[in-house]
């Protein structure tokens, strides 16, 4: 059954009530991604100190489930589009709790090392999967609920959301670890099932039926300009995430820990305060400022000469790279039908995701090369690449219109 047969119109909705269904929106996302943060602080210790395996088994567990996430944007975005959003955030939780079912058995396994590797790699697998559909069917959801004319809000508190729960589930994993690993995969299901709870709260926002499905090729090429903006400006994220820590070890000097404390509160205030803007404002002008703000950030790492011109660069970094997402979203969603609106935000966010799966190894390859302070060379030219972009695909839509 999908939802269009549950109700005909999408229900009409004061701002009072749209700041109320923030609040669902945002735990149900909360919780899924208190779960990913948990995983992420439990496994690399387990797969090493219980397992016995090595850095390169880290990795590739570690890792499986973002290439599962990307690889499955797509279906995940079509499947929302087709059953509608409630049915894909359903299937994302659902998702949740099997993949906390299997780190459970993992967590059992650990006197067969090998088998327990291998249940943890379908874990996150599942969990991957889940990601891709729980993240479409919620923005596809929220915008449907709170309008197109609020989708940047939607996508900016999602994106709290998301990186709120990461940054939750790290530190609450390495606590209740020490009643034993069983007790903290556990608590994925607890998640899970408030999750659940939250989305059950929602109003349902019907199928857009009577047109026929845009091809997914066709809707990564109307939302491509956006999507290359994406990928470029989200370089210097992973610059911060992946070598900031090593560059301040090199450099020898103290204060990583205020580096990513100063890159997470920017990028959390920003978006609590300034939410609205990418709506009120439009999604160019704002991105061009958040882009440029970013660049400046890293410079500022790649030039800084002292511990606190690098964390001053790494809080920029944060303002800037805060509202991207939501700004260049708003434009690709006005380009967008309502019939294929899952199926383009899938597509907008694999740039992010394919975008973190590049930068990685390039920025690695450049500290191998130069230095790890020239990593952020990489991301400030990155950023101009992200503007050059944004221009030539606006200059474009001017001529449409005059022609």
């Amino acid at each position: 059954m999908t939802e269009s047969t549950t109700t005909n119109s999408t229900p009409k909705l004061n701002p009072e009530s749209n700041s109320k269904l923030l609040i669902p929106i945002v735990i149900t996302v909360l919780a899924i991604y208190t779960t990913i943060g948990i995983s992420l602080g439990i496994l690399p210790k387990f797969i090493k100190q219980e397992l016995g395996f090595d850095n390169l088994a880290v990795g590739l567990v570690i890792g499986i489930q973002a290439l599962a996430t990307l690889l499955t944007r797509a279906y995940a975005g079509k499947t929302t589009d087709v059953l509608g959003s409630k049915s894909s955030t359903t299937r994302g939780i659902l998702l949740v709790l099997l993949a906390g079912v299997l780190y459970m058995f993992a967590c059992s396994a650990v006197s067969v090392p090998l088998l327990s590797l291998s249940l943890l790699l379908l874990s996150r697998i599942v969990h991957g999967i889940a990601e891709s559909f729980l993240v479409t069917g919620m923005l596809t959801w929220g915008i449907g609920l709170l309008g197109q004319q609020n989708s940047g809000k939607v996508m900016t508190w999602n994106g709290i959301a998301m990186y709120a729960g990461i940054a939750i589930g790290a530190p609450f994993s390495l606590w209740i670890v020490q009643f034993g690993t069983l007790w903290a995969f556990s608590s994925i299901l607890v998640l899970a099932f408030i999750s659940w709870t939250f989305s059950k709260t929602l109003p349902i926002v019907p199928v857009h039926n009577g047109h026929l499905r845009t091809p997914f090729y066709k809707v990564i090429g109307k939302v491509f300009p956006q999507g290359i903006a994406l990928a470029f400006s989200s370089i210097a994220f992973a610059c911060i995430a992946s070598f900031i820590a090593l560059l301040f070890s090199q450099k020898n000097w103290n204060g990583a820990s205020l580096g990513f404390l100063f890159f997470g509160g920017s990028y959390i205030l920003t978006r609590v305060f300034f939410s609205s803007y990418p709506d009120r404002f439009g999604g160019f002008k704002v991105a061009m400022i958040s882009i440029l703000i970013e660049m400046s950030g890293q410079l500022c790492i790649g030039l800084s000469t002292n511990s606190w011109t690098a964390i001053l660069g790494c809080t920029l970094t944060g303002i800037g790279f805060s509202l991207v997402f939501p700004s260049l979203g708003v434009l690709a969603i006005q380009k967008i039908t309502p019939q294929m609106r899952g199926t383009a935000l899938g597509a907008y966010a694999a740039f992010f995701d394919l975008s973190l799966g590049i930068a990685g190894p390039t920025a690695g390859l450049i500290a191998g090369w130069l230095s790890y302070q020239s990593i952020y060379f990489f991301g400030a030219f990155s950023c101009v690449i992200a503007i050059a972009s944004l221009l030539q695909s606006q200059r474009k839509e001017i001529q449409a219109i005059v022609n």
